[in-house]
């Protein structure tokens, strides 16, 4: 097949860093076009796409018949409308998270999808890794008996007012930027979804939640989450049963933060360790979605699932303003 040729809208630090290099050496993909209103970033991008080409607009990409499918790493607040005019385009779409402000945009999301007949997916990578996967596996396979309980912690330290994560007009806030892993991630391992939020205290600066503590209730275990902006980083879930615990260390920064990394110690005495040192998720998040488009095979993380972290995170903010 011919590869997939993608265009990025928008010079993000990020789509220069990870996802445009995952997107260049992804297989079955090519990295043809870059829209920025800011002719100098595109040199970082030129460094390893030394041909792509350079729209001065979002709108002229979009217009590009070139093109197939566009990477979307603008601020949150713009993610529904980039996306939507990008269906309407033609293009398949994979949209950083989160990709939406709230539940319900996902249905608007969903309905621009059926409409258009193009694939569009939140980039929600941690469901791409091995790592998860086998979690997955092992949780829902009886590994570490029944799942009593479910914890997970993210932090990082930015108190830098101008960075779009403290800016609330922008969809800034801990939950957004990191609180979508936590919730994703125990609701991808187990399959359930939260029926209630008893406990979340929420803590905020210029209208932006820097520090977040959850407790919730699924139909089968309880949950806990500690999500901060103003916090050392550390980051792990940990899902305890009747027989075993599963740890993960490094589960949303894999080879980043840490190596990636699971192990299983169960009540037989066994501790079992695996690890994934070369694996990058952002370039099996953009073959997967290559395989998915091109073939029609199911998409590991297709908008329905994004819209259900989405709703678990609207019904944590609810319960922490209540509180």
């Amino acid at each position: 097949m011919e590869p997939l040729r993608w265009g990025v809208l928008g010079a993000a630090n990020f789509a220069r860093e990870q996802m445009a290099p995952a997107i260049q050496v992804a297989k079955g993909a090519e990295l043809a076009a870059l829209a920025t209103t800011l002719p100098a970033k595109a040199a970082g991008f030129e460094a390893f796409a030394p041909g792509i080409t350079v729209h001065d607009s979002y709108d002229a990409l979009l217009a590009d018949p070139s093109i197939d499918a566009v990477y979307i790493p603008l601020p949150n607040h713009l993610h529904v409308e980039w996306t939507i005019k990008a269906l309407e385009a033609g293009k398949h779409v994979l949209c950083e998270k989160p990709m939406a402000m709230a539940a319900s945009d996902f249905d608007r999301l969903i309905a621009a999808r059926d409409a258009s007949g193009k694939l569009a997916a939140e980039a929600f990578m941690i469901v791409h890794h091995p790592q998860f996967n086998r979690a997955r596996e092992l949780v829902q396979g009886g590994a570490i008996g029944r799942l009593v309980h479910v914890d997970a912690f993210f932090s990082y330290f930015n108190d830098d007012a101008t960075n779009i994560r403290n800016r609330a007009a922008a969809g800034g806030g801990g939950l957004r930027d990191i609180g979508v892993y936590t919730f994703g991630a125990a609701r991808f391992v187990t399959g359930q979804e939260p029926e209630r939020i008893p406990y979340a205290k929420l803590r905020f600066e210029n209208d932006v939640d820097i520090f977040a503590q959850v407790a919730a209730d699924f139909p089968d275990f309880s949950y806990a989450a500690v999500v901060s902006m103003r916090m050392f980083p550390h980051q792990g879930i940990n899902f305890f049963g009747e027989k075993g615990v599963l740890r993960l260390t490094c589960p949303f920064n894999a080879n980043v933060f840490d190596l990636a990394a699971l192990t299983l110690e169960t009540d037989t005495g066994s501790v079992v360790t695996e690890r994934w040192p070369a694996t990058n998720h952002y370039v099996l998040q953009v073959e997967n979605f290559g395989k998915s488009v091109q073939t029609g095979a199911a998409y590991p993380c297709p908008l329905e699932f994004s819209r259900g972290t989405q709703h678990m995170m609207d019904m944590v903010f609810t319960a922490g303003r209540a509180q």
